[in-house]
């Protein structure tokens, strides 16, 4: 029952979290000195033609009215039109939340599958000379930029050696949109050549995203394994002659785990707002590069799209999260 309230909790809040996330980057793109009908209407347009933009679009009305205007039209499930697309927002938005989702999958699994075990090694070698070389790097790693380290995969491993693509999802004709997931589409097709180019494309964008999330992982799982080490539990079934092998896999991961289980979801939610700056560089036609473009254009519904549709996503997978580590450690559902 404390598991179906610990979800009952969550959802209850989802809604205001979304709405108070709304208003915050409502009012925020509006006090911006930028007029959105003046750049719709384009620049040879007339006043009169501004003002039926402005119209259009209900610019004219007050603020409140239009945010009230605008939950209404939410929970109708219109999201509007785009200024510039002149499409609808969740056409544009569901056309480009796989090539995100595709990307942010792959660097939390390969975060995961890097900074676990390392984590995991660095906490049963404490002190050991790879746990300070492996300190070393994690705290390097924390403190790169996405957007240089993107650059510089681009110099080598593009421009320098010719082994991966600059940039892109995949070379020639895509697969048939099934999933919207380009590698995976490429795998139900069975075209080698579809698979093998959409792993070379996506490997410089994944590693740019992982390679710092994987240090974030490698430290939050060390300082579980040393905490669950010291602990009395394991020192009891050191005690009664329990393997150490059977120990660290059956006892130790379990509850050390627990944290780093948290932060994986905390980390979706970061590489989602850090794949803007990703799909930027590797023209990668993800949400991030489409929030890029709008807010440069001053396109403030796909704006506020893109707020609500990553929003939701950070909600959701925290309450994944939340789901999975009360089913490690019961006890944290009470």
């Amino acid at each position: 029952m404390n598991w179906l309230s610990m979800v009952a909790n969550r959802l209850l809040w989802f809604v205001p979290t979304l709405v108070g996330l709304l208003a915050i980057v409502f009012v925020l793109s509006r006090v911006i000195p930028v007029d959105p009908a003046v750049l719709a209407a384009g620049e040879n347009a007339s006043v009169a033609q501004v003002q039926q933009v402005r119209e259009r679009f209900g610019f004219d009305k007050p603020l409140p009215v239009q945010f009230v205007n605008y939950l209404r039209d939410i929970a109708q499930g219109n999201l509007g039109t785009s200024l510039f697309t002149q499409q609808p927002i969740v056409d544009d938005l569901a056309s480009r939340l796989p090539a995100t989702l595709e990307l942010t999958i792959f660097a939390v699994l390969i975060a995961g599958l890097i900074g676990i075990p390392l984590g995991v090694f660095c906490g049963l070698h404490r002190n050991s000379w790879i746990d300070h070389v492996l300190r070393v790097v994690t705290v390097s790693g924390l403190a790169v930029a996405s957007f240089w380290l993107a650059m510089q995969f681009q110099f080598l491993f593009s421009m320098k050696l010719g082994w991966l693509p600059l940039s892109g999802r995949i070379e020639g004709f895509p697969p048939e949109p099934v999933t919207g997931l380009m590698l995976v589409d490429a795998m139900i097709e069975g075209d080698r050549e579809m698979i093998g180019s959409a792993l070379r494309h996506i490997v410089l964008p994944t590693l740019t995203l992982a390679l710092p999330a994987a240090a974030t992982v490698v430290r939050f799982t060390r300082n579980g394994v040393i905490g669950v080490i010291n602990s009395p539990s394991v020192a009891y079934q050191t005690a009664m002659g329990l393997p150490r092998r059977l120990i660290v896999w059956k006892y130790v991961l379990r509850m050390a785990l627990t944290a780093t289980v948290t932060q994986l979801g905390l980390i979706f939610g970061i590489l989602l707002a850090g794949a803007v700056v990703v799909e930027t560089v590797f023209d990668w036609p993800g949400l991030g590069a489409y929030a890029v473009r709008s807010i440069l254009q001053s396109d403030y519904n796909a704006v506020m799209g893109f707020t609500l549709c990553t929003g939701a996503l950070f909600v959701l997978i925290n309450l994944l999260v939340d789901m999975l580590q009360a089913a490690i450690d019961p006890r944290g559902a009470a």
